[in-house]
């Protein structure tokens, strides 16, 4: 009975050992499957973020924007648009500050396709330049080419809008037809969580 408990005992050891060496190397594998560039555009998104949120704060200090302003979620309808584009009472001081920082980071790398700031709604004030081109009746070409003051809440962009851990990667589909990461980092303005960047790129 003795040689029985002993043996069960140290099968039980061993047992543990090979599941603690298991979950050791399960975290390995996860972690290794962050790529040299994801991990730089994690590194570029949060500067670009620290970037944006110090404008948005800019923005509060200099008295041109209330923090409720900044949060403001009353969408009002741009007409004639399709898909549907809104104004808010912040975004045309956006487009004055932070599409520059947005179209230096966007510049960096030809694999990054858009860098942008959202709110936790998904709704995308300012668009990079290139994205932001005038409309012309055209619904494929301004699809593609005029992107910003759009609500991005399907599920990814939702996700990567919502989050409040320090990164979130995730591979979707654009609705231009790409198949890319996009990598998002939350921004938090006077302690309030505002929204995210989101970084689009091709490995």
């Amino acid at each position: 009975m003795n040689v029985s408990r002993k043996f069960r005992r140290r099968f039980e050891i061993v047992l543990l050992i090979l599941l603690i060496l298991g979950s050791g190397l399960r975290n390995a594998a996860s972690q290794e499957q962050f790529t040299a560039f994801d991990l730089k555009i994690r590194e570029m998104a949060m500067s670009c973020r620290d970037k944006v949120a110090g404008e948005m704060n800019k923005l509060i200090a200099g008295n041109k924007l209330t923090l409720a302003q900044l949060f403001d979620t009353f969408y009002i309808p741009i007409p004639n648009t399709d898909p549907q584009k809104y104004h808010t009472a912040y975004d045309r001081y956006t487009d004055e500050t932070i599409r520059i920082i947005l179209d230096q980071y966007l510049a960096q790398d030809e694999r990054i396709k858009f860098v942008v700031a959202v709110d936790r709604n998904g709704y995308l004030p300012t668009h990079n330049t290139k994205y932001s081109k005038p409309l012309t009746g055209d619904g494929e070409y301004d699809t593609n080419n005029n992107r910003t003051k759009r609500m991005f809440n399907d599920r990814t962009g939702l996700a990567a809008a919502r989050n409040e851990k320090p990164f979130l990667l995730q591979r979707y589909s654009r609705d231009t037809g790409e198949v890319m990461m996009d990598l998002s980092v939350p921004i938090h303005i006077e302690g309030k969580h505002w929204g995210a960047i989101r970084i689009g790129y091709q490995q």
